[in-house]
Formats: structure tokens, sequence, C-alpha cells
């Protein structure tokens, strides 16, 4: 078997190392999201931290599930237990719903900045709609990213 860069580093797996990181910043980029969302007053103060944990949220997700899918060829080689399977089919729900999340949450941002800039106009309209949607994908990354985790926990450590 050839290794890949989601597959081991130093012959830990790499799963082990970045899952982590999704389990942190998923949840955290759905709390910050839906604050962003609901209280206007305090969005000049989230920009870049909403920012900063969408990136962060959406790559640690996309290689926690890359690197997943390595350790379960590694392991199991086609023939995993239910649970890990159940584990994989959440992971592959988790990684589109916060790449959605992530992207109307940028452009949240963008349109709540466009309106606060000096003679700045923008439809008031867009900034509720894409705060609703932000609000539901939120709901559905944080459900996503707690089953994900204890899934895949259940999974190693027992029940």
């Amino acid at each position: 078997m050839t290794t890949t860069m989601f597959d081991q580093i130093f012959g830990l797996p790499v799963h082990a190392l970045v899952v982590h990181a999704a389990v942190i910043f998923a949840p955290l980029l759905a709390a910050l999201a839906i604050a962003y969302a609901v209280l206007p007053r305090v969005r000049h103060r989230l920009d870049w931290a909403l920012v900063a944990t969408a990136l962060a949220a959406l790559v640690s997700v996309f290689a926690a599930k890359e690197s997943g899918e390595r350790l379960e060829h590694r392991m199991f080689q086609g023939g995993a237990p239910e649970a890990i399977e159940v584990h994989s089919g959440l992971a592959e729900i988790l990684l589109p719903v916060t790449a959605l999340l992530t992207v109307v949450a940028l452009a949240l941002v963008w349109l709540t900045r466009a309106r606060r800039a000096p003679g700045g106009t923008g439809p008031r309209a867009a900034v509720l709609v894409a705060s609703a949607v932000v609000v539901i994908l939120a709901v559905a990354v944080g459900y996503y990213a707690v089953r994900t985790g204890h899934t895949g926990a259940t999974a190693v450590w027992g029940a």
C-alpha cells in the first residue's frame, strides 16, 4: 500500500491527529455562525473570527474525512465493522454541509460588511435570507459534528 498525505505521519495515523481539529472547529463554526446571524450588534467584532473559523473548520473536516477513509482502508481493507460504516457515512454528510455553511457564512460576512461600509447600501433582504440559511446550516453542522464524533469515539472506545 502506498502512503499518501492523509495516511500516516511519523507512523501515526493522520486521522488520530487531525480529527481533534474537526471536533473543535466544526461546532465552533456552528456557534459563531449562529451568533453572527442572530446578533447584528456584535457582527463587527466577529467578522474575522467567523471567516478564520469557517476556513479552519472546512479544512479540518476535509482532512479528517480523507484521513479517516485512509485509516479505514488500511485497517479493514473493505470489511469495516458496522460502527465504522455509520461513522464514515455521517462524515460523508458533515463535509458538504460544512462546505455549504462556510460559503454562506462568508457571503453573509461580505454582505454585512458591504452594508456597513461608508455609503454602503446592500439588500437588507439578502442579509436576512443569508442569516436564516446560516442558522439552518449551522444547526446541521453542529448535529452532524456531534453525531460523527460520537459514533467515531464509540467505535474506537466502546459504549
